[in-house]
């Protein structure tokens, strides 16, 4: 199973969703984005998978290929049985109401000028579903995702918090009864308290539902909450693939590791001003450009571990324990 396309799972096990080298560049002034570079995916279904990684990672350009918008450079995007990349306008459409996406901002997520009762139907009504039986459904989504459909139905999205349009966009995407829902950074524009009401309501929601989940966040400890597994990127490239349990113990690559180092702790501060004392200030590392990424390992400007193999040869992900996958010359189980 070695090699940066591969599967992350047994060729016979049920897969919800299916990605292939998928591959996403955009040009610019200056060159080409190099956004999202031969990622592969797995999603078991029922299971919330975590894409984790730092801003500009590809974590979000992946997401939005995913539902082809816009369509990805290359690789294989496949719902169910069906490879939504060889798909026409209107049958990615009807393919698209199965798979649904949670904006990062809920509130620009909304149409500012639209009830909250005609922005959940609005994909009702785009398939034929009228009469007062909408009107019902949209009430028991409303209730669904805990908004008292008697308060919000009429409201407008400034009338209400960032908690509560995060619930309608919730209540929005659950609408088609789609088997896959992509939340893209749902809770990154939320306070502390609110975050854990909606990452509650997700969890339960994927239950109630049947739905299987991909999870896009920069936070650690959010993705490591309610993610089963954990997809590890790097400008644009996979580090590592690895189940949730145990996790903080487990963890292979580098990367992995600098990114569960960095979640705070009480005594960071007292360990970082003796550190300051110990040895001075710490030299600012120049972060590589995705217009033009390293070449070999993507991580190695950065990596400790890192040897002239890492800039001549790019390394290949690795099943070094059952179910965890690593992409690095330079570790052992």
């Amino acid at each position: 199973m070695a090699g940066s396309g591969t599967a992350h799972l047994r060729a016979d096990q049920e897969r919800a969703l299916s990605v292939e080298n998928l591959v996403v560049e955009f040009p610019v002034t200056g060159g080409t984005v190099h956004a999202v570079s031969d990622l592969s995916i797995d999603l078991i279904p029922g299971e919330t998978l975590g894409i984790l990684g730092e801003s500009g990672c590809g974590k979000s350009s992946a997401g939005r290929a995913l539902m082809q918008l816009p369509a990805p450079t290359s690789g294989r995007v496949v719902l169910g049985d069906t490879d939504l990349t060889t798909l026409k306008k209107n049958d990615m459409r009807r393919a698209r109401a199965k798979m649904q996406m949670i904006m990062q901002d809920p509130v620009s997520a909304l149409n500012p000028r639209r009830k909250v009762k005609d922005l959940v139907a609005e994909g009702l009504e785009i398939w034929g579903f009228e009469g007062d039986d909408k009107a019902k459904f949209v009430d028991e989504l409303l209730a669904s995702v805990g908004l008292d459909p008697e308060v919000v139905r009429d409201r407008r999205p400034h009338e209400m918090s960032g908690g509560q349009c995060q619930r309608v966009c919730i209540a929005r995407s659950l609408a088609l009864d789609p088997d896959v829902l992509i939340c893209d950074e749902p809770v990154s524009s939320l306070d502390v308290s609110v975050q854990a009401q909606v990452l509650n309501l997700l969890e339960v929601t994927r239950e109630r539902y049947s739905l299987s989940m991909i999870f896009i966040a920069h936070d650690v400890a959010v993705v490591k909450n309610i993610s089963d597994r954990v997809l590890v990127m790097y400008l644009g490239k996979t580090c590592e693939v690895i189940p949730t349990d145990d996790m903080q113990h487990t963890a292979l690559h580098p990367y992995t590791r600098l990114l569960l180092e960095s979640v705070p702790r009480a005594d960071d501060a007292q360990k970082a001003a003796q550190k300051a004392l110990d040895h001075g200030p710490t030299k600012a590392v120049e972060l590589p450009s995705p217009l033009n990424p390293p070449s070999g390992c993507r991580f190695r400007t950065r990596c400790p571990l890192a040897t002239d193999r890492c800039a001549a040869e790019e390394p290949e992900l690795r099943e070094m324990r059952p179910g965890q996958f690593v992409a690095c010359h330079n570790v052992a189980p």
